[in-house]
């Protein structure tokens, strides 16, 4: 039987191609980029808009049943969601700056809020405003404490900005004193980091006087008994004010923002030169309204007591009692009384929970006087 033969099959010629590296994908270009940016701008705008357009709505439900424009709880819950689903690369600082002119943008829609404050523009109560309801509303910068209070009662502002604690020197008098005077109510707190500055024209060496307000000197006493130690210091009714003295004065310079600076002229011959570096400040937002709950709450409470021993135990241990926190206590002379004391505090909830309003109403009928200076949403501190 004659062999079948195999045929070859022939060999695969290899592709020219084979083994050569594949050409590296170009990068995208400048003007490619930017035409995105500008798509997604477009659509970052639409979007805004949309959103103040269902805030609008919003408002209009409120207004129908009585609710109040500014609802700093809710505003939180907002700021905190948006930096939650932030994945980066922009800081949470950043998201929340964003969010916060956006929100008061949409709520100028409904209301353009006036908000005074002790100035003039950048003092620290500036900054705290800011940070509280952004830019969209109608500063009302005015010479004293007394004057934010007197503004807000008048109806001339909706709301104030008014300092109540520093974590280096405690309790700001002038604050609590106004709170013994207006019947107005707290509505919200800001708590910010304050950073002090030494402004002013030319160098250190250059300062002969060094202006600000009495805290604030405070605040840098020892930075300043290091650094300047013949410099004369003259207290001023503000850090803002400060600034625009030394911007006129030759020799003068002040502790303030940096921001004020730059308002008003002045260089950054030193900065951060407060003696604490985790120095805050607490500022209340006074008003006439009362806000909702908003799950993390704190009320702050006035009252008299008579004035004989184990009268403020027997009131303290009500709050012990009721398992009701307090946060803060300060007594306070009241004026003309000839040595009676009023007591802040500062409890954990909400006026209108169960415990809370049970405390309080035992402690009224041991007070000669109780006032509820209002509950309102616990903050975090803010740079």
């Amino acid at each position: 039987m004659a062999k079948r033969k195999i045929a070859k099959t022939p060999a695969k010629k290899k592709s020219k191609r084979a083994g050569r590296p594949k050409a590296a994908s170009r990068p995208p270009s400048l003007a490619s980029l930017r035409r995105r940016i500008d798509r997604l701008d477009r659509e970052i705008v639409q979007r805004i808009n949309e959103r103040a357009d269902l805030a609008h709505s919003i408002g209009k439900i409120k207004d129908a049943v009585g609710s109040v424009v500014y609802a700093p709880g809710r505003e939180e819950e907002v700021l905190s969601s948006a930096v939650e689903v932030s994945q980066g690369p922009l800081s949470e600082q950043c998201i929340r700056a964003i969010f916060r002119e956006i929100i008061s943008g949409s709520r100028a829609i409904e209301k353009m809020m006036r908000v005074a404050f002790l100035g003039p523009l950048y003092s620290y109560s500036h900054l705290a405003a800011i940070h509280r309801f952004g830019q969209t509303v109608e500063f009302l910068p005015v010479g004293t404490i007394g004057s934010v209070f007197e503004e807000v009662h008048e109806g001339l502002a909706d709301y104030g900005l008014v300092p109540v604690e520093n974590s280096t020197d405690g309790r700001i008098a002038d604050t609590l004193d106004n709170f013994i005077r207006y019947p107005v109510k707290i509505s919200a707190e800001v708590q910010l980091r304050i950073h002090h500055n030494l402004l002013g024209h030319g160098t250190r060496g250059d300062v002969k006087e060094v202006y600000s307000r009495p805290q604030a000197l405070s605040q840098c006493r020892r930075w300043l008994a290091t650094h300047l130690p013949l410099a004369r210091t003259v207290e001023v009714t503000s850090t803002s004010t400060a600034a625009q003295v030394a911007s006129d004065k030759p020799g003068a310079a002040a502790i303030a923002s940096i921001q004020a600076g730059i308002q008003y002229g002045l260089d950054a011959i030193a900065t951060n030169i407060e003696d604490n570096e985790e120095n805050l400040t607490r500022f209340a937002v006074i008003s006439h309204e009362s806000p909702p709950r908003s799950g993390k709450d704190k009320t702050a409470i006035m009252f008299q007591l008579e004035h004989r021993p184990g009268t403020l135990a027997d009131a303290m241990s009500i709050f012990k009692r009721s398992k009701v926190n307090l946060s803060w206590i300060e007594s306070f002379p009241i004026p003309d009384s000839g040595g009676d004391y009023l007591f802040f505090i500062e409890l954990q909830g909400h006026q209108q929970d169960v415990k809370v309003k049970r405390a309080i109403a035992s402690l009224g009928k041991k007070s000669l006087r109780l006032d509820i200076l209002g509950s309102y949403a616990a903050s975090a501190p803010i740079s």
